[in-house]
């Protein structure tokens, strides 16, 4: 008997395994009924039987053992990637995921090969029978990974935002002590406390604006006409007050005004401008330059100290990464600050780019004067 015929035959026993197996997955299937561990796999194994019976080209089985099958035409997701977000969704981790088909694939060819005598054909027949499970474990990792991550988005969209209040109450208890004046130890104490609330605030909107953006909501930019002179001005004087120790050094040039969010602009000049100071050379100025032109305004933040090596400016924007030298070791941020700037410069239609050398690192941002589409809110 051919393996299609046999597991289209022999589908509840082959079920009442995969049932059996997947209730051994603790603690995820402690509390699962019987039709939640079954969960897509008669319609799996349907598939597998279906695959199995149609002639196919070795370029075809070849592009299955690697899980690149093309997917079904007006199929918006196969059983198997539907089953991986189910088993997300009750707790399932991704070896637990795996393993299912690994006990799925030993259980079919042990009937099998138990219930029918070998045949010429039963070779290729296993051969497919594997490249289909292959490409079903594919498709559920595709989908179970996705799962994950949007779930843990979430979770992080969730604590970031329910961490706000508290860490308002701080602030406003710390600014209520420095103005009651009781003497300069509680005076430096709730310093302290306003300039880590801040440092916090700063880590909690790069946690919210890196949830939204991989949730597919991108960062939210609400622009109005702004003047880029008056608000770098005003960040730079934030920033050199949060870091006396640094010399921070701006320059303007040209006309500076057009339509941005500008307290978005300012986020994103304080990331490139503390990502600076950070990694540069400690007894050398952050030079920042602020240049209108005709149809675009131009921010460089420039630092003198160790250049980039090229792996990791290859990954510079990307979210929580960090390079390999020992001052990046030691920092203490999210990996963000660079991700989010980048987000922000394409949200208003701009775009940073980096370039490193043993004289000097700059980070040169273009923002149009008018995003595309600017009367859309995004």
């Amino acid at each position: 008997m051919r393996l299609a015929q046999f597991i289209t035959r022999n589908i509840e026993t082959i079920l009442e395994q995969w049932e059996a197996f997947a209730a051994t997955r603790l603690p995820a299937a402690e509390h699962m009924k019987p039709l939640e561990l079954r969960d897509h796999a008669k319609e799996i194994l349907q598939a597998i039987a279906i695959d199995l019976s149609m002639p196919q080209t070795r370029e075809e089985q070849a592009a299955k053992s690697k899980g690149l099958a093309a997917s079904v035409f007006g199929a918006p997701e196969t059983a198997a990637q539907t089953h991986a977000v189910l088993r997300a969704k009750s707790g399932f981790d991704i070896k637990q995921l795996a393993s299912e088909y690994r006990a799925l694939r030993a259980s079919v060819l042990r009937l099998w090969t138990d219930t029918c005598p070998p045949e010429a054909s039963a070779l290729d027949d296993v051969m497919r029978f594997n490249e289909a499970i292959d490409q079903a474990l594919a498709e559920s990792i595709g989908f179970f990974s996705a799962q994950v991550e949007q779930s843990r988005n979430l979770l992080l969209g969730m604590l970031g935002h329910d961490m706000r209040s508290p860490l308002q109450t701080i602030q406003m208890t710390a600014q209520y002590l420095v103005r009651l004046n009781s003497g300069p130890d509680i005076s430096k104490a709730a310093a302290r406390l306003i300039s880590g609330g801040a440092q916090m605030q700063a880590l909690l909107d790069d946690l919210m604006d890196f949830s939204r953006s991989h949730l597919g909501l991108g960062i939210a930019v609400r622009p109005s006409k702004a003047n880029l002179e008056a608000v770098c001005v005003d960040e730079v004087e934030q920033i050199r007050a949060a870091h006396p120790g640094h010399e921070v050094q701006l320059e303007v040039s040209g006309d500076c005004r057009g339509e941005w969010d500008g307290r978005r602009v300012q986020q994103l000049l304080r990331n490139l401008t503390v990502n600076a100071i950070k990694y540069g050379a400690g007894d050398k100025p952050v030079r920042v330059a602020v240049t209108g032109l005709q149809t675009d305004v131009r921010i460089e933040v420039r630092n003198e100290g160790p250049a980039i090596d090229r792996a990791t400016l290859a990954n510079l924007f990307q979210p929580l990464t960090r390079g390999a030298d020992e001052q990046r070791r030691r920092d203490d941020s999210l990996g963000l600050g660079l991700y989010i700037a980048n987000e922000i410069a394409k949200a208003h239609g701009g775009a940073i780019e980096v370039r490193s050398d043993d004289a000097e690192t700059v980070f040169a941002v273009t923002l149009p004067r008018r995003r595309q589409g600017s009367a859309q809110d995004a």
